[in-house]
């Protein structure tokens, strides 16, 4: 099968050399089929842009041989004006460079549209339409009811209600909706639109982890670090964004608990960075927190060595309504393939995957000193349930191994072309 991509932030998966889409290529490669990735030429959270000698669009090949092809899309800094340009001139030039292509390569098998935001949805649902080609759109977000549900917008706002509506456009128009997040379907029930989406048209393939890249990554990039490498500490890590979102004050109060219960051999290990990493040191310093350390920013290809090193791995956020349709969390995966327990004070209501594969705790607590205290006397102390926990984490990274989910995608991409 020929199976082309479009993934407006796919360039940095060209530069980190991973990401979901690199690895869904890399497999279907590997498995036959050919595939090619068009994303932009700027790359996102960075002053970086791909030269394109003047011209629409360059291919370039990444690693595992992936072709990823720039197209020519306007510089933009943060989130003002010049990134709603950007996306537009992503809209309008991957629709453009797709009609270049197929003059040389012909038709593919399937456009595969994935979101960040909703208009590469609309782009490959206008190449479907022009030259007949079944399209998958990917919604990685729930656009605007993740923006509602952050307090960005207001549910009953204006720019809601389009937002809505274009969203129930682009459901309708559709091959058929993959949704990254496991209660894609509720969703659709919820918001009766079941009649523009019926069920044989939602599908469901969450992020995963390259298990070879995981393995081949924790063994090549290593460093030394007092705290990691301490083996007299039970290491709790979190790695991530540090924002308000991200609600990582949660883990300088659990360190104030455990300060408190003289529970001296846990240490939080932070690895990220944000705008509330430099206030919450700040606050670290104040209290006196030597139990909880910030890392800063590391590249992604060191994770796997760091997690490996961790005993215990943390997922902290804002837990509001959102949840309640699952989660695709990146770290989940490479949480599990690091083969440690996992927790997370956060509702994910029926689709909680840490809980339902056993691999740690996820629950929201209305007190976290109950929430220290099940992390305390469930995981640390019980050391039956900790190696247990272990196990079951490694199990479930097989079962959402991009090799795995690759072959989930090819049964969705065969289903739509027969």
């Amino acid at each position: 099968m020929k199976v082309w991509i479009l993934n407006h932030y796919a360039t940095n998966m060209y530069f980190d050399e991973l990401g979901r889409h690199q690895s869904f290529a890399k497999y279907l490669l590997r498995k036959g089929h050919e595939v090619k990735i068009f994303c932009a030429s700027t790359v996102h959270n960075s002053d970086e842009i791909v030269d394109l000698n003047n011209d629409l669009y360059i291919e370039k090949k990444g690693k595992d041989d992936v072709p990823y092809i720039f197209v020519q899309t306007s510089p933009y800094m943060g989130n003002g004006v010049s990134r709603i340009k950007n996306m537009l001139s992503y809209y309008k030039n991957v629709k453009k460079a797709v009609n270049e292509y197929m003059k040389v390569e012909g038709k593919p098998d399937i456009i595969y549209a994935s979101s960040v935001h909703p208009l590469a949805l609309v782009a490959g649902i206008k190449i479907k339409k022009k030259f007949n080609i079944p399209c998958i759109s990917e919604v990685r977000d729930l656009w605007p009811e993740s923006l509602i549900e952050y307090g960005i917008i207001k549910r009953k706002s204006l720019i809601a209600k389009i937002l809505y509506k274009g969203e129930k456009w682009i459901y309708k128009k559709s091959d058929a909706v993959l949704f990254t997040i496991p209660g894609g379907e509720k969703y659709i029930k919820d918001r009766n639109w079941t009649s523009v989406l019926p069920q044989k048209k939602v599908f469901y393939i969450n992020n995963g982890v390259d298990l070879e890249e995981f393995e081949e990554n924790k063994n090549k990039y290593t460093f030394e670090d007092e705290d990691l490498n301490n083996d007299k500490l039970f290491k709790i890590v979190y790695a991530g964004s540090i924002r308000d979102v991200n609600n990582v004050d949660e883990i300088l109060d659990m360190a104030k608990i455990y300060k408190y219960k003289h529970l001296d051999d846990v240490k939080f290990i932070i690895y990220g960075d944000g705008p509330r990493k430099e206030p919450l040191e700040e606050e670290a310093k104040r209290l006196s927190l030597d139990n909880v350390v910030f890392k800063g920013r590391v590249e992604k290809k060191y994770i796997p060595f760091i997690l490996s090193k961790s005993d215990l791995n943390l997922i902290s956020g804002i837990s509001g309504n959102i949840g309640a349709y699952g989660v695709s969390w990146n770290k989940l995966f490479e949480y599990m393939a690091s083969g440690k327990p996992i927790c997370a004070n956060y509702n994910l209501g029926e689709f909680n995957l840490i809980e339902d594969n056993n691999v740690g705790i996820c629950k929201k607590y209305d007190d976290l000193n109950e929430y220290c205290d099940d992390i305390e006397n469930k995981i640390i102390s019980d050391k039956d349930k900790y190696s247990k926990l272990c196990d079951n984490a490694l199990n479930a990274s097989i079962e959402f191994s991009f090799d795995e989910l690759t072959d989930k995608l090819i049964d969705i991409i065969d289903y739509l072309i027969k």
